[in-house]
């Protein structure tokens, strides 16, 4: 049983920690208080989300993730998805390289490759290892799904623009730091890195 930074008492934890080890994510944590985390409930239609949102402004992601869920099922199920022609995801804004990712993905859970619900078991690097087999899904993929999805407590999005950015500001930055800087950087944030990274996507917005 993995701990979830979804439980009030485990995110209060990470939050007084990073707190203490780093003056800077003090101030963010100060700044704007403990931040109400919830995690995905599906973890099929969490990885949907992602994939819609690779490479994508927000809004634009969110909208054609809307538009996914009209025409399919709430949630998205691999078995909806399937059905739902080629034509029909182009004419709601899904790029023909992202409806090859999510078929692929579709395939692979209706046929069993990929069972979603055992991952909750496993390691964070077994899931990733895992999820890098399924088709445009790669580190940045597979951090959103820990971090969201399973609420694990230490994931350190180093590929993530958001990230880089705020990063950047906080520690005065001449540019975006490489993942090398930023896991530097977040070295005293361990056991709750995804604790330090919602605070930085917070101060971003």
């Amino acid at each position: 049983m993995f701990p979830c930074i979804g439980e009030s008492q485990t995110f209060r934890a990470g939050a007084r920690h990073v707190s203490r080890e780093d003056p800077k994510i003090r101030v963010l944590v100060k700044k704007h208080g403990l931040i109400k985390f919830e995690v995905d409930r599906d973890p099929f239609e969490s990885l949907v989300g992602s994939i819609l949102s690779q490479q994508l402004n927000g809004a634009v992601a969110k909208s054609i993730f809307e538009k996914l869920k009209a025409i399919s099922s709430d949630p998205i199920s691999a078995e909806s998805l399937k059905g739902i022609s080629t034509s029909k995801l182009r004419q709601i804004g899904v790029s023909p390289q992202k409806i090859s990712y999510l078929k692929d993905l579709s395939a692979r859970v209706l046929s069993g490759q990929l069972d979603l619900d055992d991952l909750k078991d496993r390691s964070d690097a077994e899931i990733i290892r895992i999820l890098d087999e399924v088709k445009g899904i790669g580190p940045w993929t597979a951090h959103m799904f820990l971090l969201f999805t399973l609420g694990r407590t230490d994931v350190l999005p180093v590929g993530d623009l958001g990230i880089q950015m705020s990063i950047r500001k906080l520690y005065s930055l001449r540019k975006d730091p490489d993942a090398e800087k930023i896991k530097k950087i977040a070295r005293n944030w361990h056991p709750y890195c995804s604790i330090a990274s919602l605070y930085l996507w917070r101060e971003k917005d």
